[in-house]
């Protein structure tokens, strides 16, 4: 131990001594660390933005979408199937369930006259499954349905159609055709993208169904089960049996995972692009390594008399090779650390990750994972870049310091 120690001890006395030249070569170092660790920490961030993407069209891990058809062309009584549903939704205990109804339009008053809007028909939950932000107001909710004016959640076009009146002024939209009647704003989904620029309106599929005795021919729900990932696959073939026991006949079920991590070479493209992120930060840090690496070679000639002096009052070999590694291991673990305490504090400011994945919900804490990455990294360039040195100092005999 106190060999060790005598070691990193020696180690420092000589970064503090040649600090300018330690400080000049460092600093590549600790530039490629901090893009390392940086690389990492994007990957994770990107993950995670793809996912809640994917979560929008596709629904939460894991979604099951289930959807009910005739083979014969016969219509399918929805009233029927939907107490079929919740019948079978409540001996599995769901909390998340969710009917989803589009390609319908509905007759609104506008400024210019009557517009068929797009509408959609939806249950209270369907914001949760698909992760649904709002840029004013909030959700539609269960008792909405009973409310004399009915609540609709509207897209940010049709918003800037009606004049973005405030929603705390409680505007209203008015319907006329077979859902005639005066509904609440209660809430703007944003644009997805400068493309954007659909108007649409979401209703409760219950508050439309109270107005009128059927929908519209060619439609039917399509009934959506946020359940756990680990549960899927257990759960799928009995709710499949459940729901088809006792159909009429010609009616068929259709269950099928939406989410993301149900498709063929999900995880595969996401290990593929970390591999590819990851090999260019490599690339990085084995640049900053052999800059390192031919600094070292050149101070180590210039160090010949002053390792030949060691030597000659008693240094071993192995005590000089060790100072030589240690210095070098030393100096960039620290200039490592500089590098991703400098990432950790750049990453860690909000409006950062946020601006660079723009409506990203769940905003996960800095990636140890990617701190664990660049530490070790620097570790690995240290001895690398260390070793090579210390062989050639391990060469150095007394008699070059007396010919220096």
């Amino acid at each position: 131990m106190t060999g060790i120690i005598g070691a990193l001890a020696d180690a420092w006395a000589e970064i503090r001594v040649h600090k300018l030249r330690v400080l000049l070569s460092l600093i590549g170092i600790a530039v490629s660390v901090a893009a390392l660790t940086a690389v990492v920490a994007f990957s994770e961030f990107q993950q995670q933005y793809q996912a809640e993407q994917s979560d929008r069209w596709g629904g939460r891990v894991a979604t099951i979408a289930i959807s009910v058809y005739s083979e014969t062309g016969a219509p399918v009584d929805a009233d029927a199937f939907d107490e079929r549903f919740e019948r079978v939704s409540e001996r599995f205990g769901f909390s998340h369930t969710s009917r989803n109804v589009q390609g319908l339009t509905l007759p609104v008053q506008m400024p210019d006259g009557v517009t068929e809007i797009p509408a959609r028909l939806i249950d209270a939950a369907f914001p949760q499954i698909h992760r649904e932000e709002l840029l004013e107001g909030r959700s539609l909710r269960d008792g909405d349905a009973e409310a004399l004016a009915p609540a609709v959640v509207i897209s940010e076009p049709l918003w800037d159609r009606l004049g973005r009146v405030a929603l705390t002024q409680h505007p209203l939209l008015t319907l006329s055709g077979p859902t005639a009647g005066t509904y609440q704003i209660v809430g703007v989904t944003p644009r997805q993208g400068i493309w954007d620029e659909e108007p649409r309106i979401d209703v409760l599929y219950d508050a439309y169904r109270s107005q009128v005795d059927s929908l519209p021919e060619g439609l039917m729900p399509t009934y959506e089960v946020w359940v756990g990932a680990d549960q899927a696959a257990e759960i799928g073939p009995v709710l499949a049996m459940d729901l088809r026991a006792g159909l009429p006949e010609g009616q068929q079920v259709s269950l099928n995972r939406t989410d993301w991590a149900s498709m063929s070479g999900s995880e595969e493209a996401a290990r593929i692009f970390e591999l590819i992120t990851g090999g260019i930060a490599v690339l990085i840090l084995a640049l900053g390594a052999l800059s390192l690496i031919n600094i070292q070679l050149v101070a180590m000639r210039q160090r010949v008399r002053e390792i030949g002096v060691r030597r000659a009052f008693g240094a071993t070999g192995g005590r000089v090779f060790t100072t030589v590694l240690l210095e070098s291991l030393v100096a960039t673990t620290v200039a490592g650390i500089i590098g991703i305490a400098v990432v950790v504090a750049v990453l860690r400011s909000d409006w950062i990750v946020t601006s660079m994945f723009q409506g990203m919900q769940d905003i996960p804490p800095f990636p140890m994972r990617a701190a664990v990455t660049g530490l070790v990294a620097s570790v690995i360039v240290g001895a690398v870049a260390g070793f090579i040195p210390a062989l050639v100092a391990l060469r150095v005999k007394v008699i070059d310091a007396i010919r220096f």
